[in-house]
């Protein structure tokens, strides 16, 4: 096994992978530290789930499955980049890709009829939303700004909009009968087995059956009304227009991958509602379903005149939606994984409470967030912000992460007891002992789900808490509703090892909206603090703050500190992968930033050293802080703009830096004596590889496919000085 896993992606970050990885393994190589990859893109999953319809020479080991395998041991060190969750679109996008490149995998049945299409709908449905995270993430989340990326941002603060205490921007959600007014919890006193099945006037039906919960697991469980919910979109929509502000509707269909694209689907029906009210039957007719989206449904009706008519005429008679791409036509409602919630709503904060609409101008929007989970953390800030005024990234303090993910913690780990309601009746989860944990009268349609997070990543979470509290010294708050049924049982947890480590004083325990306030607080009085949350609240929070006070997240240093020992290093968002696809394909320019990589390479290395004794590889990592230093310092971050440094610009810079710092150090004279030619050859080639790298931009780019690029072209494209790459080997 190589020392350091560096996992094989998708998008903007898998092809800056193609320039930066010959460096990190050209480098790593002189302190004997080897470096493997694992492909755990959307396509090499694909291809690893159906082998039986591979050829020898397509063949394609699962390498998820072993990486989950890896990250239970303590020899675990694995740099992840940010990777597709996929949604449907995406998913049959990249098996229509995979099919033409003669790889003869099965269509995804949407309604499959037959054992074998049924079959073949349940594997691919393992590939949907978070299949990636769940598996990897054997560990809890500390996440933060580095400390390079932080001091830069204050010293070159990005632009924010103006907010006015009348913007008419607001977050609207249900008055209840949501998942959270609905949500029930109970801490298990022993291991158990539970069935969940729904009683009807038909009879009952088991819905699923065999769940095994160690004990000390909190179990919750809660359901959406669909008629309320319906009832909710409807109204929004009037108000919306009554206010003329933007509609928008905020979710997070990659993760929650069962629940929100239906909770998508309700708004696509409810703004399409007299379209769906005429046309129903030959919108069933045509395999139009809202869950798919807007874009799916304008195909699938192109060729009728009047259904296109009339939704012509239904969207010009409702409110303006949030614009994905004005200059396209691409709304809110075309694609489940356009708009997603930690992304989405930051980018609109940011920007001052405004969205684009489809006259390609900023306008205040409704920002729609159906459950009360987790929406009055965007509410109260942007209730902060209009009466504050913006925040000013150059004095602005930081908010740190402490997230329980580990083991499918909470939401992000209920894709497999989550169920769209058939009939109307009564869900229970039922005990092997015949206990009855949890009940909830159901209607048809309702969307019921239950999440589970086990008592070792809980008292695993809060242990680091305290370490990272000890090591900080700053303000901590656990995330944490006593009003809510599943906080109230994390509290039992959480009030009783504080006090039993005699640090009950250092921490405080608020709500979401009372945390975000006081958090918002102390980061405009230039101090910093410490966000402990679950496992949703950490995905949104570490988009949110670093949005504001850095301008991205895809700088965020990001360890997962594996429970079994290990460490498992993220590298960032990569929510904005898609659209520098596009520009390098059109214009051969890559504006992925690597910092993200840059970071987590650092830590993956001293990490190595401690773990193994190396301290070559320590010497190794604490130069690729220096050389993340020198990025900022100098500014060669990627520009924007064709015929700017892009992304490989970035990386020679980033080479040349590391180099030059090995080469100084005192610390280790044989790495020093390597590295002094690489750093003198690097210096004295500068014009050259510059020159090369800036002869490469302008023209589209031939990468072979977008999920499943070709290796040769693609190195091709990414790594265009023969002079860098002369050197590097």
């Amino acid at each position: 096994m190589p020392d350091i896993i560096y996992t094989k992606v998708d998008e903007a970050p898998e092809l800056a992978s193609a320039s930066l990885l010959p460096i990190i393994r050209k480098f790593a190589s002189a302190a004997g530290v080897s470096v493997g990859t694992k492909d755990i893109s959307l396509a090499g999953r694909i291809l690893a789930t159906f082998p039986e319809k591979l050829t020898e020479e397509q063949f394609q080991s699962d390498d998820l499955a072993e990486l989950g395998r890896l990250v239970k041991t303590p020899e675990a060190n694995v740099i992840k980049l940010p990777n597709i969750s996929a949604s449907v679109p995406q998913l049959k996008a990249a098996i229509a890709e995979l099919q033409s490149q003669g790889y003869a995998i099965p269509d995804y049945p949407d309604a499959p009829s037959t054992d074998e299409e049924k079959d073949i709908q349940a594997r691919y449905d393992g590939i949907k939303g978070s299949a990636v995270n769940p598996v990897l993430r054997e560990g809890n989340s500390d996440r933060r700004a580095a400390k390079a990326v932080k001091n830069y941002a204050q010293k070159n603060p990005h632009r924010m909009g103006d907010w006015s205490a009348d913007s008419k921007t607001e977050v609207s959600s249900m008055a209840g009968n949501d998942f959270f007014s609905n949500e029930t919890s109970a801490t298990l006193d022993k291991a158990a087995v539970a069935k969940i099945v729904l009683e009807t006037a038909n009879g009952e039906t088991v819905l699923k059956e065999g769940i095994e919960y160690p004990a000390g697991t909190v179990v919750d469980a809660t359901f959406m009304s669909a008629a309320a919910l319906k009832d909710f979109l409807t109204a929004e929509i009037e108000k919306t227009k009554s206010e003329g502000t933007l509609f928008s509707v905020h979710l997070k269909a990659t993760m929650m991958k069962v629940s929100d694209p239906i909770l998508f689907g309700h708004a696509v029906r409810a703004y399409l509602a007299p379209v769906f009210d005429k046309h129903g039957d030959a919108l069933a007719g045509l395999g139009v379903n809202p869950n798919a989206g807007l874009g799916d449904l304008l195909n699938r009706v192109k060729d009728n005149a009047e259904i296109k008519a009339d939704i012509e005429a239904c969207m010009a008679d409702r409110p303006p939606m949030y614009m994905v791409d004005s200059d396209r036509g691409i709304t809110n409602l075309h694609v489940s994984s356009d708009v997603i919630i930690d992304a989405s709503m930051p980018a609109l904060i940011r920007a001052g409470g405004k969205g684009w609409g489809p006259d390609g101008k900023e306008h205040d929007t409704n920002c729609v967030i159906p459950d009360n989970s987790y929406a009055p953390v965007y509410d109260e800030t942007i209730n902060f912000f209009k009466k504050n005024g913006k925040l000013n990234p150059a004095t602005a303090g930081t908010v740190q992460n402490i997230g329980l993910m580990a083991q499918k913690a909470e939401e992000y780990g209920s894709h497999p007891t989550t169920f769209e309601i058939p009939e109307a009746g009564t869900v229970k989860m039922i005990l092997d002992d015949g206990t009855v944990l949890h009940s909830h009268d159901v209607e048809a349609g309702d969307i019921w789900r239950s999440a589970s997070t086990r008592k070792a990543p809980i008292e695993d979470w809060v242990n680091l808490s305290i370490s990272r509290q000890e090591a900080e010294g700053c303000r901590a708050i656990f995330w944490l509703d006593a009003n809510r049924a599943h906080d109230a049982e994390l509290i039992k947890y959480v009030k009783p090892i504080l006090e039993a480590k005699g640090v009950a004083d250092k921490f405080e325990i608020m709500a979401p909206r009372e945390a975000t306030r006081a958090s918002l607080e102390t980061i405009t009085k230039g101090e910093n603090t410490i966000a402990i949350t679950g496992n949703v609240l950490r995905d949104y929070l570490t988009d949110l703050f670093p949005i504001l006070e850095l301008a991205t997240s895809a700088k965020m240093l990001s360890i997962v500190k594996l429970m079994n020992g290990g460490g498992l290093f993220e590298t960032g968002a990569g929510g904005s992968a898609p659209k520098h696809v596009q520009q390098l394909q059109q214009q051969n320019h890559l504006r992925w930033d690597s910092l993200g990589e840059f970071c987590a390479l650092g830590e993956s290395l001293i990490f190595l050293a401690d773990a193994k004794g190396n301290e070559k590889a320590r010497i190794l990592g604490q130069a690729v802080e220096d050389a993340t230093q020198g990025i900022l310092d100098h500014g060669r971050s990627p520009s924007r703009k064709v015929g700017e440094p892009d992304n490989r610009d970035s990386h020679y810079w980033f080479a040349r830096y590391w180099a030059e710092s090995l080469a100084a150090q005192t610390k280790d004279a044989d790495l020093a004596a390597h590295f002094a030619p690489i750093a003198e050859a690097l210096a004295s080639n500068e014009e050259a590889i510059l020159g090369e790298l800036a002869g490469a931009q302008g023209e589209p780019a031939d990468l072979g496919g977008y999920y499943h690029t070709d290796a040769d072209k693609t190195a091709a494209t990414m790594r265009p000085s023969n002079t860098l790459n002369d050197i590097i080997a």
